[in-house]
Parts: structure tokens; C-alpha cells; sequence
């Protein structure tokens, strides 16, 4: 299927069908759009969007939120610098780190902070894509191009007479400018270098904290010196001309993943790589040995303005991987039965849209176990009490809360959270809408499965609450209601959770395997749909999460990277914001262990098997976490989660503890947990 023209311009982050070689069928031609609704609780973007921007969706989860949201005046790490917009100024920070057993944060410093003395005015935010920003001041007459990993800062005048300054919250030890008066050296007290390229000559003045210039006219680059190797400022400056202005990543075929920016000036073009994207990078050229400190690893210096990534396909399969033996069939389908019959009598109670899916994707689960056990009779049973919870979410009849759209922004709001942004965990605000829906999707999609004829009926309503998360290369162009991939960060490789909040640390996530899941469950829709372009991006997308949640929130035993202290005290993270890493969960304190454990397992499921593929390290976590069973606090239920992880690697002792359970988190069920560990004990 060709992809329709306008789609294509419109969606940056896209997947070329051209290089797909097998047929799919295409996602529903009508689009689906929610009853609309104007939320009383969200900011207005024309305060800072340009306005030609505003007639589209807007990114609600992006890496530049803290620029829109509030004063818009909190920094945002925009590796390798956390930035600061603030008092018609922008200042950068090259942030050391602070590190303990409790938490890794980047300190935010004004090392350098860049103004027109002409007027004072807000930004606004003229453009943006992928993996840069475009900040403006207007009135400055100053415009600064942000790309993700690049190790200059790109400023630009707009007018011939912009009266510039460069201050420092340090003092100025020395200032010295080569013979074309293009390259300038700044040396501060606190032991920074700084290099300060010029597109033309430029007789700069200072003083002990700035550095003046009456009219300039041009561009201006700026970077740290981050090692004071003479072949750091030799790559620097033979990289100083060729400037970045925008980028786009592209999943150009099945578990697989390119960038491209579009530059001005001369040469070749500098970029920095996270430890991930190195991993991946298939042809570029590295300069290694050429790093710059990051909370997220070193960042390495790549050639050229396109990169090719390349991932291991991950299975995506509706039941377990390696299948399940059938001596352990009787006791799975036992309590099978015993679950499926509480839901004759079971009706979800709670109005909350993220609880609400967890109970549809529980008893989701229990119809595919069923159809791998060989216990038929319960799929009926499942299917009835899915289009019951389902259906009135979908048709806007439930009475308890619902699905709208709102323009302001571009998505889906509930009823609830539409006046309230503490309802639903702020899903009127953006939060989290991955992980809400990912649970609607899977039910959807395993619904889908086993009546088709419900499934083409409610087909529209299904891409369209996939698409709010996950609109990503769809086909169509009746998706132009979303913004693309909402929650995925495609620079980072995996999605941020916080919605239009501002917070000094940037955006943040905490679980996980519930953003594996809402790619997972994407990709399950594809399955059931017969839809093999969605199919693979959920694929793609849960393959990059997957990743990311190993490399950044799976803490292993000797790893450096968050510092020895919290490496030696911590498994796993609790939330990983931009800017810092913390034990703690917005829900319980760092030393209830299984907890964390939990938020980073749950929902348990056959790609749960991907998620913690590493026997060894699951054997470790369970270690760590396994004394927090007994403290106050920790709920029974928890021991699901603990219990999971040690049947990858001991499922005798897993399952004779499961036994003995008498409740599960509602999200899970017996029969689930059963599953698992006897799928892993093959």
C-alpha cells in the first residue's frame, strides 16, 4: 500500500512501506474521532507555539516540554547540555553529577548564559522535529537551533544590529581570539574551557563575567572543551562549520531505524551517540575517544548527517514463546476455570481508566492461556465479559467515565480527567496515556482475535485509541487528529510517561514493561488485523523500549554508569527522569524493593520473556528485592511480580511459593502466573 502524499509531509517519523515486500491489509479509511470535548484543565499553547503551529497536534511527552509548560523556564537536557530559557535569555550547563546510593541528578549551573542587549521578550518555539527544537526571541532578534546530541550550541541573529552578550556565572580568567578573529577561548575559574565560533570575523570586548559585542550579524557556535587533550579542540574545530537546524528519524523497515538532519555551512557534520545508539549504529563513522560525560553514559562523537541503526527482531506472539509442556496443562487449566467463572459474576467497578484496562487486559490473558492449554470452553466466557467492559468505552456510553478529543492539543482526555488533572493519574494532561491505552489495545486486539466480526466492527475505534500513543507511519491520513508517536522519544529510544507538568528534572518514566507493553499490544492489534506495517512498527518500537529499559533501568552489579555507590544499592530504577535516576517510585519509598520490582515486571505476558531475557541478572533482582517482602507496605500481591522473575531461573521453587498465594495484583491471576512459570521451566 503506497502511503497517501500527504501523510508522508506530515509525518516526520514514518515507515517507508516501499522497502516492505509482503502484503498487509490497511488500517480503517474512515477515521474515528472520540466526542469532543474542551478540557478546562489544559495550558494554552499559543503562548508559546508560533502560531503557524497551532493548526496541527502538538507533542505533549517531547523532550523541550519544560519549554511550553508553566513559565516554560525549567532546563531541559539536550545532551550534551541541560538549557535553561529564562528572562529573554538562554543559558547552557555542562552539569557534573551528584551521585549517591538514593538518587544520580546533573547539577544545573548558567556556565554560559547568551542575551541581546536589545529587548527583553519570551521565546517562542518557531519549529521542531524529532531530534531538535527551534527556540526564537523575537524581539532579541536571536534564535538558537537545539539537536539533540550535538556538542555545540548554534545561536543565529535574525537582524544586521543585535547587540550580543555572553555572561558566566563564573569569572573570566582569560579571553583570547585566533588571527581570523573567527575562533574565541574562554578560560573560567571553575576549570571550563569554551570555544565560541564565529561565521565572521568579531572583536569581542569582556570583562571578568561577559562578553560584549555592539552589532553582531551571524551565527555563532558554542562548545566545551571536555578534555584538555589538544585532539578534542583539533576535532572541534575542524567540525565548527557545518551547523544542524532540524532532524528526523525514520523507521525505514522492520527493526530497524535511521536519522537524518539537514544542515547549513560547510564540511562534515558532529554529532554525539548515547551508549545505545552505538550499539546499534550498523555504518558510521566513530571517533572513539572522543567523549563527552553524560548521566546516560558517555556520549561519543559520530561523522555524517545520516545514521543507520539496526536491532535483533524480537517474537511477537500471542501465546508463550517456547511453548508449555503438557503434564503442567491440568493445573493451569484448573485455575483457569476457577478464573474465568469469577467472571460470569465480576463487573469492573473502578471508573479509573488505567485500572479499568488492567482488569480488561486480566481477563484478556485468560482467553489466550485457554486457547494454549487446550480449555475452549473458557473463551466464550472471556469474549462476553471483554465486549461488556470494552463496548461502552468505545461507543461513549459508559456511564462512569469515557473517551474524548480535544483539539487544543490534539488527543484523547477522559470525562474525568477533562475537568481535574489529579483524575487518572492526569491523563487529562497528557500522563501516562501509553500505558492506559496499552492495556485497552491488548484487550482489543485478543478480543479482535477471537470474534473477528466484533473486531471489524470496531475497528476505527481501535486504530484511533492506538493512534493517540502510537502514531507512527499508519498509512493514513485520517490520522492527522494525533501527534506523532505521542510518548516515544526516538532520540532516547524509549517513551517519557509525564504529560504538560513541568518538572526541574524534565520528563519521566516509571514502568517500563508497561511502555513495552503498549508497543507490544500495538503490534498484537497488527496480528489480529492482519495488518503487517503495524504489526512491525509495535514490533520495532517494543524492541527499542525493551532495550532502553536494559540499558538505563536495569542496574547491573559493577556497572559504573550511575556511580559505584547506587550501583552496589540498586537493581533496578524507580523513575528515570532526563536528568536524574531515582530509587524511589512515585508510589512507595526506595526500600520497598519489590515494589520496584513490580512496576518494572507487570503486566506479565509473553514479551515479559524479551524484557528480562538475562537469567543471570533476573537471578539478581530477585535476590535484592526478596527481603522487602516482609515489610509493611509491601502488599501481597507484589509477590506475583518477585515469584515471575525467579521462575526464569528456578520455576520448582516459583511455582510451589505461587501455590500458596490467596491474592494476585488485578491485573494478574493465577492461571497467568501459572503460565508464565511453567513456560519458562521448559
Amino acid at each position: 500500500m503506497a502511503l497517501a502524499t500527504s501523510f508522508l509531509l506530515f509525518l516526520s517519523f514514518s515507515l517507508s512501506c516501499n522497502a516492505l515486500t509482503t502484503s498487509h491489509r490497511s488500517p480503517p479509511t474512515t477515521p474515528f474521532l472520540f466526542p469532543e470535548t474542551k478540557s478546562t484543565v489544559l495550558p494554552n499553547p499559543a503562548h508559546i507555539f508560533s502560531s503557524h503551529l497551532l493548526s496541527s497536534p502538538l507533542p505533549t511527552n517531547s523532550f523541550f516540554q519544560n519549554f511550553v509548560v508553566a513559565k516554560g523556564d525549567d532546563p531541559e537536557y539536550i545532551h550534551p547540555y541541560l538549557i535553561k530559557s529564562a528572562s529573554s535569555s538562554l543559558s547552557l550547563s555542562y552539569p557534573f553529577r551528584f551521585s549517591n546510593s538514593s538518587f544520580v541528578r546533573q547539577i544545573f549551573v548558567p556556565d554560559l548564559t547568551i542575551t541581546s542587549l536589545n529587548k527583553t521578550t519570551r521565546h517562542r518555539i518557531s519549529s521542531y522535529s524529532d531530534l531538535s527544537v527551534t527556540l526564537d526571541f523575537p524581539s532579541n532578534n536571536l534564535r538558537f537551533y537545539l539537536v539533540r546530541g550535538s556538542p555545540f550550541l548554534t545561536c543565529k541573529t535574525t537582524t544586521n544590529s543585535t547587540r550580543l552578550s555572553i555572561s558566566t556565572i563564573h569569572a573570566i580568567l582569560s579571553f583570547s581570539s585566533d588571527a581570523s578573529l573567527t575562533k574565541h577561548t574562554v578560560k573560567l575559574n571553575n576549570t571550563q574551557t569554551w570555544l565560541l565560533y564565529t561565521s565572521s570575523p568579531i572583536r569581542f570586548t569582556h570583562s571578568i563575567t561577559q562578553i560584549t559585542y555592539q552589532k553582531f550579524s551571524g551565527v555563532i557556535r558554542i562548545a566545551i572543551l571536555p578534555n584538555s587533550e589538544q585532539k578534542y579542540e583539533r576535532v572541534l574545530d575542524k567540525y565548527s562549520s557545518c551547523y544542524p537546524i532540524s532532524g528526523r528519524a525514520k523507521l525505514s523497515k522492520a527493526f530497524g531505524l535511521e536519522y537524518k538532519w539537514k544542515t547549513k555551512g560547510r564540511g562534515k557534520l558532529l554529532l554525539l551517540a548515547n551508549p545505545l545508539h552505538r550499539r546499534l549504529l550498523s555504518r558510521n563513522a566513530v571517533l572513539e575517544g572522543f567523549e563527552y560525560k553524560s548521566i546516560d553514559g558517555d556520549l561519543v562523537g559520530v561523522i555524517g548527517d545520516s545514521w543507520v541503526m539496526k536491532l535483533e527482531p524480537i517474537p511477537v506472539t500471542w501465546h508463550s514463546i517456547d511453548g508449555i509442556r503438557k503434564e503442567h496443562f491440568p493445573e493451569i487449566v484448573s485455575a483457569l476455570r476457577k478464573d474465568v467463572d469469577a467472571l460470569r459474576s465480576t463487573k469492573i467497578s473502578t471508573p479509573s481508566s488505567y485500572f479499568y484496562g488492567k482488569s480488561v487486559a486480566r481477563a484478556a490473558r485468560l482467553a489466550l492461556i485457554a486457547e494454549e492449554v487446550g480449555y475452549p470452553k473458557a473463551i466464550p466466557v472471556v469474549a462476553k465479559f471483554l465486549k461488556n467492559a470494552i463496548q461502552p468505552w468505545l461507543d461513549g456510553n459508559y456511564d462512569g467515565n469515557g473517551f474524548l478529543y480535544e483539539r487544543k492539543w490534539g488527543g484523547l482526555v477522559t470525562k474525568l480527567g477533562s475537568t481535574n488533572s489529579s483524575e487518572d493519574f492526569g491523563f487529562g494532561i497528557y500522563n501516562d496515556h501509553h500505558f492506559h491505552l496499552g492495556y485497552f489495545v491488548y484487550g482489543i486486539a485478543v478480543l479482535a482475535k477471537i470474534d473477528p466480526a466484533w473486531g471489524r466492527q470496531y475497528k476505527p475505534q481501535a486504530y484511533s485509541l492506538m493512534a493517540d500513543y502510537m502514531n507512527v507511519g499508519l498509512g493514513s491520513f485520517s490520522y492527522s487528529y494525533y501527534p506523532q508517536a505521542r510518548s516515544f522519544d526516538p532520540w532516547k529510544l524509549h517513551s517519557w510517561a509525564a504529560g504538560l507538568q513541568n518538572f526541574s528534572d524534565g520528563r519521566n518514566q516509571e514502568s517500563t514493561s508497561e511502555a513495552v507493553n503498549a508497543y507490544y499490544s500495538a503490534a498484537l492489534l497488527g496480528l489480529a488485523y492482519k495488518d503487517n506495517v503495524l504489526k512491525r512498527i509495535g514490533s520495532t518500537l517494543a524492541a527499542l523500549e525493551i532495550l532502553s529499559a536494559q540499558t538505563w533501568w536495569h542496574v547491573r552489579e559493577g556497572d559504573d554508569m550511575y556511580g559505584k555507590e547506587f550501583s552496589r544499592k540498586n537493581r533496578l530504577v524507580g523513575i528515570l527522569w532526563a536528568n536524574m535516576r531515582d530509587s524511589k517510585l512515585w508510589f512507595a519509598p526506595a526500600e520497598l524493593k519489590a515494589c520496584r520490582l513490580g512496576i518494572q515486571v507487570l503486566p506479565i505476558s509473553p514479551i515479559t520473556e524479551i524484557l528480562f531475557s538475562d537469567a543471570e541478572f533476573a537471578k539478581d533482582v530477585v535476590k535484592w528485592a526478596s527481603p522487602s517482602l516482609s515489610l509493611s507496605g509491601v502488599a501481597e500481591s507484589w509477590k506475583d511480580f518477585v515469584y515471575a522473575l525467579e521462575g526464569i531461573y528456578n520455576y520448582t521453587s516459583a511455582i510451589a511459593k505461587t501455590r500458596k498465594l490467596t491474592v494476585h495484583d488485578d491485573g494478574n491471576s493465577l492461571a497467568n502466573l501459572l503460565w508464565w512459570i511453567y513456560s519458562q521451566g521448559r
